[in-house]
């Protein structure tokens, strides 16, 4: 699914009104109704409604939904924000439909003072601003914001397209922005829904279908996407009925020191549950026997180093492996960086980076340029700092994230509630699978398992990181539901990767 802009999403209302063709008029009833509809689904009539519009289309929406709720049987009331002395078209024909209805029932506001004193069982809709933001919210019509934002406690907020105050493609940090429980929005994910700094205000997000021009959708180009099932049965490679082990690749999985070697353990077992044909494992002296014991169908070779791996990177060019994958508990020894620049000297293709050898790159920082091209970086996000530095926001954030994809040719994906995916050719690709229970020690190991398992499997590095992000999501949304958030292990993420294979594919 495409994440379009703000700018986007008004060319694409402008397309679907020249080329359907239709009314802004009827798309603007078309967008109300599917909210009025979800609406009247989750509350009765027996709830009054109060509905905060602004003077844009966003007001206009709520116009319309207050019309139709009223034809419903909702006890509505509807108050008009004179933050502006225009208003836009579509909102003074929707209002003077309204007024024709129920001319009573329309109430301005022009202060905090005339904020409505709401009866118990109330329900707050915000139709104030919607995309239509350009700058932070501010004077009066902030400090209603502020009293709505008091009210959440007693009463349910839902938002209609984007909570007011809220700006879709820049960060909305210390701005005035309205709390919703519910954001009712349309045909697209925003960007702002999808970043960790916002989780305050959007709520549990819905995406109703008003019809927009598909033709607009598929010829407009959109720097971010959101990972769906769909893009997932494009990417996944059924099995060969006459395939063999050797055709699912060798991967070498370099991880574990004494004290880690359960790092090293999970991160194995994912990568045979992901599919690959054959694994070795490359650990230090005191953790061969927890690895052949621990996962025997993992090959083993254990380094020089007793309780480290600092010499991994001997014989490498010439041992047929298809990916590796290295990170998870290898500490930061000199000797383990100085094993990993002679690795990457010697091996030119992408290979999976996580966890311990993201550190060692963060402190000789010269050897991010040695990583070759293609490769994956899955840095949670203060690993992410350590290696790129800090950043005022979010939004800042996404871009330094873009950027070094970029400049560096890498695959860099930045973990958190939705998993950002930079590509080298600038594409971002947000994954929406997971939960809070994966936010448990050893997750991020079982995830560099998966993908080195499928960059084995000569998946492309792209297609690697997009479905083993959603594997890794899918397993452990299907472990939360078994066991709940709170008990599930990275163990049971494993154990749930078969039926994510079945299920979420």
């Amino acid at each position: 699914m495409k994440i379009f802009s703000a700018a986007q999403i008004r060319e694409a209302d402008a397309f679907t009104i020249a080329h359907e063709p239709i009314s802004s008029t009827h798309l603007m009833e078309r967008a109300a109704g599917q909210c009025a509809a979800w609406l009247e689904d989750h509350y009765s009539p027996s709830h009054p409604v109060y509905i905060f519009c602004g003077k844009g289309n966003n007001g206009g929406d709520g116009l319309v939904i207050a019309r139709l709720m009223l034809g419903h049987g909702y006890d509505v009331h509807t108050c008009i924000l004179q933050h502006s002395s225009k208003a836009s078209p579509d909102h003074e024909h929707q209002l003077r439909t309204l007024q024709q209805l129920h001319p009573t029932g329309i109430y301005t506001i022009g202060d905090v003072s005339d904020f409505p004193e709401l009866p118990p069982n109330a329900i707050i809709i915000d139709a104030i601003f919607g995309t239509g933001m350009s700058r932070p919210v501010d004077g009066w019509v902030a400090g209603i914001i502020h009293l709505i934002n008091d009210q959440r406690h007693k009463h349910p907020i839902i938002a209609i397209d984007m909570p007011s105050g809220l700006m879709a493609d820049e960060s909305s940090v210390h701005n005035p922005v309205v709390q919703a429980h519910t954001t009712l929005s349309f045909e697209f994910y925003k960007l702002a829904f999808l970043l960790p700094e916002n989780a305050p205000y959007a709520g549990d997000v819905h995406i109703l279908p008003i019809g927009l021009h598909p033709d607009y959708i598929t010829q407009t180009p959109a720097r971010y996407h959101l990972s769906d099932r769909e893009m997932m049965r494009t990417i996944y490679r059924p099995r060969d009925p006459f395939a063999h082990k050797g055709t699912y690749g060798h991967a070498l999985l370099i991880a574990g020191s004494y004290g880690k070697m359960g790092a090293a353990v999970l991160s194995a077992r994912a990568c045979l549950r992901a599919g690959v044909g054959l694994l070795t494992c490359h650990v230090p002296q005191c953790g061969t026997q927890i690895m052949q014991i621990s996962e025997p169908a993992a090959m083993c070779i254990t380094d020089e180093d007793a309780h480290y791996s600092t010499h991994f990177h001997k014989g490498i060019s010439s041992a047929g492996y298809k990916a590796i994958g290295i990170g998870p508990g290898i500490d930061k020894q000199p000797g383990t960086a100085k094993s990993l620049e002679m690795l990457m000297d010697a091996w030119q293709r992408p290979m999976v980076i996580d966890a311990d050898a993201l550190n060692l790159l963060s402190v000789y920082p010269y050897l991010l340029y040695k990583v070759p091209k293609g490769s994956l970086l899955t840095p949670h996000p203060k690993e992410f700092e350590r290696l790129f530095g800090k950043t005022a926001n979010d939004i800042a954030r996404l871009e330094l994230l873009s950027k070094k994809a970029v400049e560096l040719q890498l695959y860099i994906l930045l973990k958190g509630r939705y998993t950002a995916i930079a590509c080298p050719d600038g594409a971002v690709y947000f994954n929406h699978t997971g939960n809070p229970g994966m936010a448990t020690g050893g997750s991020g190991d079982v995830l560099t398992g998966i993908l080195t398992g499928l960059l084995a499997q000569e998946y492309t590095p792209k297609a690697a990181m997009l479905l083993g992000v959603w594997l890794h999501g899918y397993a452990g949304d299907l472990a939360a539901a078994q066991l709940s958030q709170e008990a599930m292990t990275a163990s049971d993420i494993i154990s749930s990767l078969g039926n994510a294979f079945r299920e979420g594919i």
